[in-house]
């Protein structure tokens, strides 16, 4: 005989087991929805996934309006809707999801968290219920909060997400005097990876003008999801060959600069490179929080920090940092390594509890949230 407490646990693994389904579709699109949120989407009924869907490619569609394009609308009577962000109840430049919705009839509708959105925040239930269809809030769904962070410091704190990216050598190095390359094959591939994750990259005029990158997506298919660039050059040192002036009409480009020449600054705008004035600490440094206050109002939300020793700890030290990403290569540098202020010493990385680790081809890579 099954018990209340048995079926009650049951619904949980279901519910919890479309919603996870819903998340991998979430997942396939984060950083590149433009200022919308990456959601998932899938439509149940008698136990089967009978559609899918995620935000599209900048943002709009939204996934509702995706899954609910594919096949008979009668199909959709009776259903369960399982969505990954609470659906959208205001009108923009589209009709609200939440009616989009309830105009197919459902039976109930499924999501983890609030929308962070003001305009829809906890407004969806009300218009669903009118239409008597069920409405669950799955408070319990942990991994919402975390998959979320980034849209609720967008929608709350006015600035982007940030996760870093350190290289290092098995006995701490960051560079290499011989080589390029510290890590292999599979963590560099990884790291594009992680630049398509996010809408935007940020780094230094050092780091630009010593190593001449590109900082694009170069794994295939992955080109289109390549973040813009964001470059902090304090008087605007960036030469005019480089890799990045180059590509610039491939990849949106912005300087950050507080002293530099009219003459200069129009040079770059006709190779389609915004410079972007920016105030000085009393250190005379950029002021970071406002550098990443001005990159939310352009309309970024996740930002990729791949920069030098220099510029990563100030943002570690300034508690900038939401996800830190350690690539660690196998081999020993020794006195091919560079001296240089040891980050990882610093942080006191490997002894962090919520530090996760994986194998690549003997590198390791470590994941570590922060905040």
């Amino acid at each position: 005989m099954i018990t209340n407490q048995k079926k009650l646990e049951n619904k949980s693994n279901k519910n919890n087991f479309f919603m996870n389904l819903a998340f991998l579709h979430a997942n396939r699109i984060i950083g590149n929805t433009g200022t919308n949120p990456a959601v998932g989407c899938v439509i149940v009924k008698n136990g089967c996934v009978i559609s899918s869907g995620h935000t599209s490619y900048k943002g709009r569609p939204h996934a509702e309006s995706n899954a609910l394009k594919k096949g008979d609308k009668k199909k959709y009577i009776s259903s369960s809707v399982y969505v990954s962000l609470e659906p959208c109840s205001h009108y923009g430049k589209t009709a609200p999801c939440s009616k989009k919705i309830a105009k197919i009839s459902p039976k109930s509708v499924v999501y983890p968290i609030l929308d962070y959105d003001f305009r829809s925040r906890n407004k969806c239930k009300k218009i669903l219920q009118k239409k008597k269809i069920r409405v669950q809030v799955l408070k319990n769904h942990n991994y919402s909060k975390i998959f979320y962070k980034y849209y609720k410091n967008f929608k709350e704190k006015k600035v982007p997400f940030v996760s870093c990216k350190l290289a290092i050598s098995k006995d701490f190095f960051t560079k290499n005097k011989k080589k390029k390359w510290i890590t292999n094959e599979l963590s560099r591939g990884r790291v594009h990876i992680l630049r398509a994750a996010h809408d935007s990259i940020l780094t230094s005029i050092r780091t630009i003008n010593d190593d001449n990158p590109t900082l694009n997506c170069r794994i295939k298919d992955l080109e289109k999801h390549s973040p813009s660039r964001f470059i902090l050059d304090k008087n605007l040192k960036i030469l005019m060959n480089s890799q990045i002036v180059k590509s610039a009409h491939k990849y949106k480009t912005y300087l950050f600069y507080n002293q530099g020449s009219k003459n200069k600054i129009k040079k770059l705008k006709n190779k389609r490179i915004k410079s972007i004035y920016a105030s000085l600490d009393k250190n005379n440094l950029f002021d970071l929080r406002e550098i990443l206050n001005k990159i939310q109002k352009v309309g970024y939300s996740r930002v990729f920090l791949e920069a030098g020793k220099k510029l990563t700890y100030s943002f570690i030290k300034n508690n900038l940092i939401n996800d830190l990403h350690v690539f660690m290569s196998q081999d020993r540098l020794g006195s091919k390594g560079m001296k240089e202020v040891n980050l990882i010493k610093k942080l006191n990385l490997f002894s962090k509890k919520n530090l996760n680790k994986v194998y690549l081809d003997g590198d390791k890579f470590y994941t570590l949230k922060i905040k």
